[in-house]
């Protein structure tokens, strides 16, 4: 997907944002979550001709001098899967994040989201713990961790 371009949010990009997240999740989140993360680095969209296809929502958290990443939300439209997207944006999302001072990254992931579970492996994440009922409908979540020195390396 060479014609893709991964690039900062804009408040434009924000009702394509919802749009995606409205189809890819059933606990979606609302517009104002996405408002409130404008101002993020790590806020980044994929788009091809003006359409926006996927995005990443990322921030950093100040921790004693190792700053701790945290994977928000990522999606990508359905018809745009399969293309390597999710990693092309994940990975921008990272690189976004350690220039914002991370050391560590962390993210929630469904325990059944077997496509999102092995894009984490593949990238680098690793579970650190099974966190029970973590979503609206009872679902457990893996907590994952990734190291970005060691990703970097």
């Amino acid at each position: 997907m060479v014609d893709v371009t991964v690039r900062r949010v804009e408040r434009a990009d924000l009702l394509d944002v919802l749009r995606i997240e409205k189809r890819c999740f059933t606990e979606p989140w609302p517009y104002a979550a996405f408002e409130s993360f404008l101002d993020e680095p790590g806020f980044l969209i994929a788009e091809r001709e003006g359409s926006v296809l996927g995005y990443v929502v990322a921030d950093v958290m100040p921790n004693h001098g190792r700053d701790i990443g945290h994977i928000k939300d990522l999606a990508v439209a359905p018809e745009a899967r399969g293309l390597g997207l999710g990693r092309r944006i994940l990975r921008r999302g990272l690189l976004s994040l350690s220039f914002s001072g991370a050391a560590v990254v962390k993210l929630e992931v469904r325990v059944e989201n077997e496509p999102a579970l092995s894009l984490y492996r593949e990238v680098g994440f690793d579970p650190a713990r099974r966190v029970p009922s973590y979503y609206a409908d009872g679902e457990d979540a893996y907590l994952m961790v990734l190291d970005l020195s060691e990703w970097q390396g």
